[in-house]
């Protein structure tokens, strides 16, 4: 779990963030003996401005700026983007209400990551990490300049305030894994704090974890008396580049830079951060926000419909060169987009079941009638990685998962059978080979087809699935996939809501069916506690699927504890081949490249970095362009 990912951890699911891609760097390092009291001999102590897991720090501690930036970027304009259904809080950090898109852009941490790297984590609101080769603790020594935005310095007692409240009132996924992780947060010094972790813990990204928290002002929760868990409109005071400009409720939020922005002139921040205003404009659904695009409502939008893509961007602005049009290289992994069942529910606990259901979505026949062609398939909750499981199991994957099959909690056929992927299915709608095949399992598992048509078990309860649906544009998406079920005998509909009610239903894990992303990075560790943990699992806003499942939980453990690269590929693709073959998901699609149009006032550098499109970040705007467009009456 990277920075970024250790503060997104703690954010509900539904909450859209802003994407800063992490900014400060360093290659060399001190390393130091210190002989401690009481100990017989020495430890070495490494002082170093970045820590990678297994690689090396790509930039230097003297760096200027990150390579994938333009430093003399201007700074200024407005950019804006939408946001689909509604918002009632400003507090990203508490699944009460459902947060306004980008709030966690008020926060910054202790570290964070580039753009242009993986595993790499950089000392940020610090100058320098101190840590001995056990890992068994840490001391971040913070920067003498960092303030918040009323101007108020942050200090280590603000970092351990934060640490604590996380601990008492963050989500109950994230509030298991960091009590597992660390002992105590210790203030050193004005500027110093140390950070212990528990015997026994894996070490590989602890200090990533904790680093990765951000950071909240204590004077600023103790005047308010505010709860993190709790529903609120005002944000808390946070140290980053952006505070609340304005907000009208369920219509747009706008973010400003703050001109007293402590890290103005940070190696992170030149080249980036450079919009003066962000805006958000809130839409009722995907269509009312394309209506709203081509109108002029907001000015950056990524298109994530096929069909909208392919057949509706031939209104006037886009022939006239008002606004781009174009595809933009994606490194990023697909985001394991998925229908996703909820174990809690009886029906969905015997696997037949699930399978059944899931051969009855044609992919296929979707990709080519509906997404004219765009997508591939997502087979792996690692996909288009190095991490995804191929095939039948390498010997090495074998000796992960005998013991787990010695010990009943997996099948052997786990051993020599290849890696689950999404059923295939024919060009026409309806496979009536997967119909045959989904039929037979039925009947295997106790659901035989009725006079009625419909199926019902020995209790006389007719097998019914509902899908939750908040959008709709997928509407033409999940409508087929309705109509396949139904001729399988399952009594089968889509129920649309509104956000807010999608919000609490989710959560509340009142479904049977509904979408979801697994998001998961290249060097996964604590972090997959709480997307596939049993720990927490009922309540967990992260785990959609309810997943408990020891023989998951012991290679999660597997993963964490690797302390090579070749042993985490090893312990990550022996766990993607155990989460494939529980059938829990029904993958969709992605692509790997970004569809983006904007009003074409804006520029981005000419190499974009691998893992982040960053138009909130380092894009800019061109004053010339923006110049041109008032003079021809486009703006």
């Amino acid at each position: 779990m990277r920075p970024k990912q250790a503060h997104a951890i703690a954010v509900a699911r539904d909450q859209q963030q802003i994407s800063f891609a992490g900014k400060f760097v360093g290659a060399s390092f001190l390393v130091v003996a210190l002989a401690w009291a009481g100990l017989a001999k020495a430890e070495e102590i490494t002082i170093t401005h970045g820590i990678s897991t297994f690689g090396t720090l790509k930039y230097a501690q003297d760096f200027t700026h990150l390579d994938y930036v333009n430093p003399d970027a201007p700074k200024g304009g407005e950019i804006s983007i939408s946001a689909q259904g509604t918002f009632d809080s400003m507090n990203p950090y508490s699944v009460k209400g459902r947060a306004g898109a980008l709030s966690t852009v008020f926060f910054e941490a202790l570290l964070t990551g580039t753009a242009d790297e993986i595993g790499s984590a950089y000392c940020f609101l610090c100058t320098t990490m101190e840590y001995p080769e056990s890992k068994d603790w840490v001391i971040f020594n913070i920067r003498d300049d960092v303030t918040f935005s009323d101007g108020s310095p942050l200090t280590a007692q603000d970092v351990a305030f934060t640490y604590e409240l996380f601990l008492e009132q963050g989500l109950p996924s994230y509030r298991a894994v960091l009590g597992q992780q660390v002992e105590s947060a210790e203030v050193l010094e004005a500027n110093r704090i140390k950070f212990t972790f528990k015997p026994d813990v894996p070490r590989r990204d602890l200090i990533e974890n904790v680093g990765g928290l951000p950071v909240f002002s204590k004077a600023w929760f103790d005047s308010t008396g505010a709860q993190l868990d709790e529903s609120r409109m005002e944000p808390a005071i946070g140290s980053g580049a952006y505070v609340l400009d304005s907000f009208d409720p369920n219509a747009r939020i706008v973010y400003r830079r703050n001109p007293d922005y402590w890290g103005a002139n940070h190696p992170f921040s030149v080249g980036a951060k450079n919009f003066d205003k962000i805006r958000v404009e809130y839409f009722g659904d995907f269509v009312a926000a394309f209506e709203g695009f081509k109108a002029g409502a907001y000015t950056f939008r990524i298109e994530s419909f096929s069909k909208t893509w392919a057949t509706q961007y031939d209104f006037p602005a886009i022939k006239d060169g008002t606004y781009f049009k174009g595809e933009l290289p994606d490194g990023n992994m697909a985001s394991g987009q998925s229908f996703v069942f909820n174990l809690l529910r009886p029906k969905f606990q015997d696997i037949r079941v699930r399978k059944a259901i899931a051969m009855m979505f044609n992919f296929e026949w979707s990709n080519e009638s509906l997404f004219f062609g765009q997508y591939a398939r997502i087979n792996s909750f690692w996909e288009n990685s190095e991490l995804a499981a191929q095939g039948v199991p390498t010997p090495q994957e074998v000796a992960l998962l005998r013991p787990l099959v010695d010990d009943g909690l997996l099948p052997d056929s786990i051993l020599s059978e290849a890696a689950v992927d999404g059923p295939v299915s024919s060009a026409r709608q309806l496979d009536r080979r997967n119909l045959r095949a989904a039929s037979a399992l039925l009947d295997e598992a106790g659901w035989p087809v009725g006079d009625d048509g419909k199926r019902r078990n020995d209790a006389g309860d007719v097998l019914s699935v509902e899908f939750l649906g908040v959008s709709p544009s997928f509407d033409r998406i999940v409508n087929p996939y309705v109509a396949n079920l139904i001729s399988l005998g399952i009594d089968a509909k889509l129920t649309r809501v509104d956000s807010a009610q999608y919000t609490a239903r989710t959560r509340a894990k009142d479904f049977d069916i509904t979408n979801d992303s697994f998001s998961m990075n290249r060097e996964p560790g604590a972090g997959l506690k709480q997307y596939f943990g049993s720990a927490g699992a009922e309540q967990s806003v992260f785990n959609s699927a309810s997943l408990q499942d020891p023989a998951v939980d012991r290679l999660i453990e597997i993963v964490t504890r690797a302390d090579t690269k070749e042993d985490l590929h090893i312990a990550v693709k022996a766990l993607d081949r155990v989460l494939r073959a529980q059938v829990f998901w029904v993958p969709q699609w992605y692509k790997d490249v970004h569809t983006v149009s904007y009003l074409d006032i804006y520029e981005h550098p000419d190499v974009l970095p691998p893992f982040a499109l960053g138009y909130l970040d380092f894009w800019w705007l061109d004053p010339e362009k923006e110049a041109a467009m008032k003079a021809a009456g486009k703006l």
